[in-house]
C-alpha cells in the first residue's frame, strides 16, 4: 500500500496507525508523535496501535511508468523509479518464491563492501549488541566513513537506558554527528549558506557582506569555485542591474544581504510563474498566499495541494467549502489526493513540466506509527526518504531559478533538517536561506494538525505542538539551479526487514509475541 498525499501540519496521524508493512509513507501531519507531545495518554496510544489499517482510498488517475518515455523525458521517469524501488524493498522478503523479484530486490539495494561487514560485526561484537537485528539495521544504513567514526570515537550506546533501546540511541547519535558537519539547522543568511557551500574563509566572507544589491547577486549566480572570487566580485561591479528580471533588479545599490533577505521574507517572486502548494490541510496557507500574489499583481496561478480527499476534510473543517471558493475566486487549482512524491504520474500535473516557479511545502511528516516516537529507527527511514523523493520529484516541474521552500521546525525528529537540507541539495536544488518562520510574510495562516483532532481543538486555540517551540521554526529556502546532467538515481534510506522488526522489542511490536505480533 502505497499512501498518497500530505495534509500539513498536525502532531499524529492514528488514523493510519496499523500494520508496519502497510506504510511505506504518509506525508501527513506536522512533525508527529514527538518525544514530549502529550496529544493521546499512553492508553489510547496503546489502543490505536492495534487498530486495523483502515484509509479509504484517494482516487487518482496514475500512468504507468512505462507510458512515460524516457528518452523524451527521463526526468519524469526517474521521479518515480525512487518510489517503486521502495514499494520492492518493503516487500522484498514476501517474495521468496520469485526469482525475478529476488533480483530485482537485490539491484534496488546499495551495494555494501565486505570491510562495511566487518566494521558492523566488530561495533556490534564491542557494544555486547550482536543478537540485536535492529541495532544492525542501523549500522548497516551507515557509510564506511560514518562506521569508522564510530570506531575511532569509542562511542557505545546506553544500553541500560530506561526510555529508548540501544538503536534508537545509535540512531540519534548518528544523525547528530553528520549534522555537526552541516550548516545547521537554525537562521542562517544568503552569505552564511553561501560560505558553507564553497567553504569561504572569513575575509572572503566580509567582501560579500559589504557588497551591494546588484553586485551580491552576481556573484551568488556567477561563483562556482573555479575562478578567484575577487575576480567575480571585480566583474560585477561593471555589470548593470538584468533588464530582463525587473523585480529582482530594483534597488541596486541598496545593502547586499539586507536586499535579499527581504525578497526572501516579502515573498517577492516570479509574477508570471505558476506556483504550487503541497501539503496543506485546510488549505488556509494557500488562500493567504493567492491574495499576497493578488495584491502584488500577479498572474501566475497558485496551485494547492492536499493528501486527503474532500470528504475528509469536510469532515474535518466545516470551513473548507468557503476556504475552497475563496480560492476559485482568486482563480487558484485546487486539487486532492495528491502524492507530492508521485506528482510525475499525476495526470493533473500533465504541462506543468518546468514551469512552476515556487513550491511550499509546510511542516512535511510521513505519517504516526502507533507506539513508536519518529525518531525511532523502525519508522524514521519514511521521513528521510520523503524529502529525497519530494525533491526528485520536483526537479521534472521547477524551472530554472525557481525558489523552494520547506518549513519545519529545528528540533523535529523526523522530517529532522538535515533530511531537508540534504534531499534538496542531492538533487541540485541550493540551499540559500534559512530564515524564521515568524518573519515570514506568509506566516499568519490558520494551521492544523492535519488529523481527526482538527474536528475539536487547532493550534492556536490555546493548543500549541508540546514537542516544539515557536522559535525554532524555520523556512529553509532552496534555488533550483540544474547542471544539465543526468543524475545517479536517488539514495533510499533502506527500511528495516520483515524479520528486523520481528527482532524489535520496542513499541507494539514489544507487547506481543507470536501470532500477535507477526499480525502487527
Amino acid at each position: 500500500v502505497v499512501h498518497v498525499g500530505d495534509p500539513e501540519d498536525g502532531v499524529a496521524d492514528m488514523d493510519h496507525d496499523g500494520p508496519l508493512e502497510a506504510v511505506i509513507h504518509d506525508p501527513h501531519c506536522d512533525d508527529g508523535l514527538e518525544e514530549d507531545d502529550e496529544a493521546y495518554d499512553d492508553s489510547e496510544r496503546e489502543e490505536e496501535a492495534l487498530e486495523p489499517f483502515v484509509q479509504e482510498p484517494v482516487k487518482m488517475e496514475v500512468k504507468r511508468i512505462g507510458e512515460c518515455d524516457p528518452e523524451a523525458d527521463p526526468e519524469l521517469k526517474d521521479a518515480v523509479e525512487g518510489v517503486l524501488r521502495l514499494k520492492r524493498l518493503l516487500s522484498r522478503e514476501f517474495d521468496e518464491g520469485d526469482e525475478r523479484a529476488k533480483k530485482r530486490a537485490k539491484q534496488d539495494m546499495e551495494q555494501r563492501s565486505a570491510a562495511q561487514d566487518v566494521k558492523v560485526s566488530q561495533l556490534l561484537n564491542k557494544w555486547g549488541l550482536a543478537a540485536d537485528s535492529l541495532t544492525r539495521h542501523v549500522l548497516e544504513n551507515l557509510t564506511f566513513a560514518e562506521l569508522q567514526y564510530l570506531i575511532t570515537s569509542n562511542y557505545s550506546p546506553d544500553t541500560h537506558n530506561m526510555w529508548k533501546s540501544p538503536a534508537e540511541l545509535l540512531q540519534t547519535h548518528t544523525n547528530q554527528v553528520r549534522e555537526s558537519k552541516g550548516p545547521g539547522g537554525g537562521p542562517l543568511d544568503v552569505v552564511s549558506c553561501f560560505k558553507f557551500k564553497h567553504r569561504l574563509d572569513i575575509l572572503q566572507e566580509k567582501m560579500l557582506r559589504s557588497l551591494c544589491h546588484k553586485d551580491l547577486r552576481y556573484v551568488l549566480r556567477n561563483y562556482d569555485g573555479t575562478r578567484p572570487l575577487k575576480e567575480v566580485i571585480d566583474e560585477a561591479l561593471l555589470m548593470d542591474p538584468p533588464e530582463d528580471e525587473p523585480t529582482l533588479a530594483a534597488a541596486p545599490h541598496a545593502p547586499g544581504v539586507m536586499s535579499v533577505a527581504r525578497y526572501c521574507r516579502l515573498e517577492i517572486i516570479d509574477p508570471l510563474a505558476d506556483c504550487a502548494v503541497f501539503g496543506d490541510a485546510n488549505l488556509s496557507f494557500a488562500v493567504n498566499l493567492a491574495q499576497h500574489r493578488k495584491v502584488l499583481g500577479h498572474v501566475g496561478r497558485v496551485i494547492a495541494t492536499t493528501f486527503e480527499n474532500l470528504d475528509t476534510l469536510q469532515e474535518r473543517y466545516k470551513e473548507i467549502d468557503d476556504t475552497i471558493a475563496r480560492l476559485e475566486e482568486y482563480y487558484a487549482e485546487v486539487h486532492h489526493g495528491v502524492d507530492c512524491t508521485r506528482i510525475a504520474i499525476d495526470s493533473r500535473f500533465d504541462g506543468l513540466q518546468g514551469s512552476i516557479g515556487a513550491v511550499y511545502y509546510n511542516y512535511p511528516h510521513a505519517g504516526a506509527v502507533g507506539g513508536f516516537f519518529d525518531g525511532h529507527p523502525v519508522v524514521n527511514w519514511r521521513h528521510e526518504n520523503l524529502m529525497r523523493l519530494f525533491f526528485r520529484a520536483l526537479r521534472s516541474f521547477v524551472k530554472p531559478g525557481g525558489i523552494v521552500k520547506v518549513a519545519s521546525n529545528a528540533g523535529a525528529v523526523g522530517v529532522r533538517f538535515s533530511y531537508i537540507i540534504s534531499s534538496g541539495n542531492q538533487n541540485e536544488f541550493d540551499h540559500v536561506e534559512t530564515m524564521p518562520f515568524q518573519q515570514w510574510q506568509l506566516h499568519r495562516y490558520g494551521r492544523s494538525y492535519g488529523d481527526r483532532r482538527d474536528v475539536y481543538k487547532r493550534p492556536g486555540e490555546g493548543e500549541q505542538y508540546n514537542a516544539q517551540r515557536a522559535d525554532s521554526d524555520m523556512v529553509y529556502c532552496f534555488v533550483y539551479r540544474p547542471s544539465g546532467k543526468l543524475l545517479p538515481r536517488q539514495q533510499i534510506r533502506l527500511p528495516p526487514t520483515y524479520k528486523t522488526m520481528l527482532g524489535c522489542a520496542d513499541g507494539a511490536l514489544g507487547e506481543r509475541q507470536g501470532e500477535s505480533e507477526r499480525e502487527i
